[in-house]
């Protein structure tokens, strides 16, 4: 008995033995063969399925090669196997493999399928046939052959191996367990995530598993998928499957007509629906007022999975209104969502759908009541207008009436509050009601149980799929860079995207570039985004938001287009507006609860693009120069006092430079200690990158350099370079301008700094003496000294450790000159490593033990850490393993603490070292991957010496010896 098996690798099996075929060439000639079994194969076809269409010359001497050992292989596994009944044969025309179908896979599996397809087959059998078919892939077929032929062929059997699936799925279902097939489903939609039919087929199973939830899931996701990918829809049977489901959940009930003489007995729904005797009065009018749908909605995929789940949820709770309400700022697209939903939910409320626009954010300031909504509802149900009684609770009071017994859906479009909601709200089980909102309503989720719902941004895949939708595919792919500027410059609002769209359609000949000039010009964005009518203008759209904000929220919205983002906290926020913390507190939440800021972390603060550039028109229109100039000082003075406070707990200085005092209102925040410290230059750092910026382009100089300056330290030891080489450049323009050589003093030393981190020895070199000019002529003994420490690291980083050590002396004996103790303590730590280098290792242990001392008696945690490193070195020289670990790990944990990752990285490898050394490769190792990780991290180059160093360890299990990339800098 044999099997030749080409569902997964090719093998061929005699009696349980799998036969050697011979290099993957003549098992791709056997597949080759077995594919047309029974059929002779050209040579021509059999050498361009094996070799491809252009084969080598010698391909055909090598295709009866393969022949004849194929021949001979098939002789022998019949006499092997006595029964087998295998055999290869010259025909005319080329070759042919004879075989019993039922002995090769592929060949049983489409035999099973097809029978299982056969009328008159019960499902029991059916199901037990495919069951069998389906067993016999063991992987994808002709796994272990390449080329285009067999691409091609492993998709198609692929293809029929998904209808079997899908197939068997089926009537699985319907004959035993359908959690059975849930599985296989799943993992085969995770290989083939945009095949509908293996959608729908896991759908119809999690449903008749009574997981409807999932099923919604898989549905959102599948339809997120098509939009992202292909920008389609999911087709019929999909969205039929999802009908499906939500009636399941949500029957339709019996359709007869409300006007009854008796009271007959209701067929039991999951939304009981007791007589109404409202509705026996008017029975013929059945409401149909959801608007049109927009054209090509796109995206959305999680938000509307949401509103399913209400849905089906509704059903496990009859005795409640349901409500879910949608909130999301200007232009988001709620409205187009609510709709777009609402259709497709349509059929579960077959008792209408009502709808009502109540411009609640709108020009002209034209709200509408609640006691105009409700009796536009009571003229939709067809009430006459002489029994429509007066006031507004009579009038509420027969509109719930109506909804009494009905399964209705309520669209309340565009709410200003809770308070011009609630009447409108249905008063009886078995009606939806949908609010849209630019404000969180989260006054309906407490009293009324609401599932409240935020409508974000659209993500850069949707935005694109949008854009294809209005411009045309072929439009857009020959133009990816410009599409890729628009919708980022309309930062993922729907509006934004549709104006440009719009636009675009409508000029089919201008270039998507030009529309991405238009935008990008900041002055003129808003301006760019407009399509001609107030709710198609972004500036108009945004104002009925910005004009429903009391006073102060409107002054504080407008001064934080100010500020340079990306992001702001809570103290910076009170810092602009030069407000109480409590006083911002309440204002922010105003903004928030409007749509206009989101709160994205607790205490952060930020809003996209657009609204940032509608607040600064707003600002640079509405508030004096004098305003503006004043708040923009007072958020320079809160974020310099701050770092500069920041700063000093992260490297000790005794006399650090002195600041002018705080504007008032300008509250710097308090920072205890290192950690505080360290945790707000990490939430900080990218906003004062920007600060240093703005501040001078605002002819703030001096705010500009001393803040870089502040900045230097922390960017540095997280390996911020660029940003710091940037920021340096920005601080030494300010300086120049402002003529002070302190500030260039700074900027040179900050800027030798971030060019010798990154491998640009000459310019750094440069910069540094520079700067050991200008600190020598102002007479600054701290600043000669680090200046001396960073050339002193750049020395010895090339060799030249007695120059470094001359750079050392000289740091240090500035640093004793400024009476600066942690530096003495940097400087003598830097001789001890130097001596190390140069062989006088008791030398070295006596420098960093009295560096050690200074670093503890200073508070210097970066200090002790490097002075750490410093002694595990010097130990692991002498042979003193156990010690030299000891060192390197009380240094590795203060690294840690301190975030300075490139130190951290460095002193993994030394300690990686001394486990190689000591016949320890797993613990060696491990130290190795954590230090390449660390340096991943920071974005180092391959080129970089220390990844140099990891990659050869990692790579050949021994480098070169443990590298230092330098010492602490201050």
């Amino acid at each position: 008995m044999f099997q030749l098996r080409l569902l997964g690798p090719v093998e061929l099996v005699v009696r349980e033995r799998t036969v050697e075929i011979g290099p993957p060439q003549r098992r791709a000639v056997l597949a080759a063969l077995a594919v047309d079994m029974g059929r002779p194969v050209a040579a021509d076809v059999l050498i361009q399925r094996v070799w491809g269409v252009n084969s080598p010359d010698g391909a055909r001497r090598a295709l009866h090669a393969h022949i004849a050992r194929l021949r001979r292989l098939c002789e022998q596994t019949a006499k092997d196997g006595g029964d087998v009944q295998l055999c290869l044969v010259r025909r005319s025309g080329g070759y042919l493999l004879e075989a019993p179908a039922d002995q090769v896979d592929v060949l049983r599996f489409r035999r099973l399928a097809d029978r299982a397809r056969e009328t008159g087959q019960k499902d029991d059998e059916r199901a037990a046939l495919l069951r069998e078919a389906l067993c016999l892939w063991r992987g994808a077929p002709l796994a272990d052959l390449g080329g285009q032929w067999a691409d091609r062929v492993r998709e198609a059997w692929r293809r029929q191996y998904v209808d079997a699936t899908v197939a068997w799925a089926a009537v699985e279902s319907r004959v035993g367990d359908p959690v059975a097939v849930i599985g296989p489903l799943t993992d085969l939609l995770d290989e083939f995530p945009l095949v509908e039919r293996l959608a729908e087929a896991l759908m119809r199973a999690l449903h008749a598993a009574g997981r409807d939830a999932e099923a919604l899931d898989c549905f959102a996701t599948v339809r997120r998928r098509l939009a992202e990918e292909l920008g389609a829809d999911p087709g019929l049977g999909l969205r039929e499957a999802h009908r499906t489901i939500l009636r399941g959940n949500l029957p339709a009930p019996d359709r007869r007509p409300a006007l009854r003489e008796t009271s007959e007995p209701v067929p039991a729904t999951p939304f009981p629906a007791p007589a109404s005797p409202a509705a026996a009065l008017w029975p013929g009018a059945v409401p149909a007022q959801l608007p049109m749908g927009v054209r090509g909605f796109t995206g959305r995929g999680d938000e509307l999975a949401q509103l399913d789940r209400i849905l089906v949820s509704a059903a496990l709770q009859p005795s409640a209104v349901v409500i879910s309400a949608l909130s999301g700022t200007a232009g988001v697209g709620k409205t187009a969502l609510a709709v777009h939903w609402a259709r497709h939910a349509q059929e579960s409320f077959p008792d209408g759908q009502l709808y009502v626009n109540l411009r609640g954010f709108g020009s002209g300031g034209s709200v509408l009541s609640p006691a105009e909504a409700v009796r536009g509802f009571l003229d939709a149900f067809g009430v006459p207008p002489a029994r429509i009684p007066a006031g507004l609770e009579a009038q509420t009071g027969l509109y719930r009436s109506l909804l009494a017994g009905r399964r209705v859906l309520v669209v309340l479009d565009n709410a200003r509050d809770v308070e011009q909601v609630r009447p409108l709200l249905p008063g009886a089980p078995g009606c939806l009601a949908l609010v849209t909102s630019r404000r969180l309503l989260t006054g309906l989720a407490v009293a009324e149980g609401a599932h409240l719902l935020t409508v974000g941004l659209l993500s850069h895949g949707e935005a694109r799929v949008l854009l294809t939708g209005r411009l045309g595919a072929g439009r857009v792919s020959a133009e990816r860079a410009a599409v890729g500027e628009i919708v980022g410059r309309c930062a993922g609002l729907p509006l934004a995207l549709a104006i440009v769209g719009a636009r675009g359609a409508g000029r089919p000949r201008l270039p998507l570039a030009a529309l991405a000039e238009e935008l990008r010009r900041a002055d003129n964005r808003l301006n760019a985004l407009d399509g001609g009518e107030a709710t198609s203008q972004v500036r108009a759209v945004f104002s009925w938001s910005y004009d429903a904000l009391s006073p102060a929220a409107a002054r504080l919205f407008r001064l934080l287009g100010l500020h340079p983002g990306p992001d702001a906290a809570l103290p910076a926020v009170a810092a602009l507006g030069g407000l109480p913390v409590t006083t911002a507190v309440a204002l922010l939440a105003e903004l928030v609860g409007g749509h206009l800021l989101t709160e994205h972390a607790p205490g952060r603060y930020g809003f996209h693009d657009l609204l940032r550039v509608y607040a600064a028109e707003l600002v640079a229109a509405r508030d004096s120069d004098l305003d503006r100039r004043s708040a923009t000082h007072r958020l320079l003075d809160h974020y310099l006092h701050t770092a500069h406070a920041a700063d000093v707990l992260l490297t000790p200085q005794p006399h650090p430079v002195p600041l002018p005092p705080a504007r008032q209102g300008a509250a710097p925040e308090a920072l205890a200690d290192h950690e505080q410290a360290q945790a707000w230059f990490t939430a900080e750092h990218a906003v004062l990158v920007a600060a240093v910026a703005q501040a001078c382009a605002d002819g703030f100089d001096s705010h500009s350099w001393q803040l870089a300056a502040a900045l230097t330290t922390f960017l540095d030891r997280h390996g911020y370079w660029r940003a710091l080489a940037a920021l340096q450049t920005t601080a030494l323009e300010a300086a120049r301008r402002q003529g002070d050589r302190a500030g260039q003093a700074g900027a040179h030393r900050g800027l030798g700094l971030a060019q010798d981190r990154l491998q640009r020895g000459d310019d750094a070199r440069g910069h540094y003496l520079l700067a050991l000019e200008l600190f020598a002529a102002l007479g600054s003994d701290a600043g000669q000294a680090r200046t001396h420490q960073h050339l002193a690291r750049m020395s010895a980083a090339r060799g030249r450790h007695q120059q470094a050590l001359d750079h050392a002396g000289h740091s240090l004996k500035h640093y004793r000159a400024a009476a600066d103790r942690a530096g003495q303590s940097a400087a003598l730590n830097h001789i001890g490593w130097l001596r190390a280098q140069l062989g006088d290792h008791h030398q070295a242990l006596a420098h960093c033990r009295q560096a050690l001392d200074l670093a503890r008696e200073t508070g210097d945690l970066n200090g002790q850490a490097h002075t750490w490193d410093s002694l595990g070195y010097i130990h692991h020289r002498l042979g003193r393993h156990p010690q030299a670990v000891d060192c390197y790990r009380q240094a590795l944990d203060l690294f840690h603490r301190t975030g300075d990752r490139q130190s951290e990285a460095a002193g993994l490898l030394c300690l990686a070292e001394i486990h190689r050394v000591t016949a320890r490769p797993d613990a060696a190792h491990t130290a190795w991957i954590r230090a390449l990780t660390i340096t991943d991290e920071l974005g180092l180059p391959d080129a970089d010496p220390l990844r140099v160093e990891l990659l050869s360890r990692l790579g050949h299990g021994a480098g070169s010896g443990p590298r230092r990339p330098g010492v602490r800098s201050r």
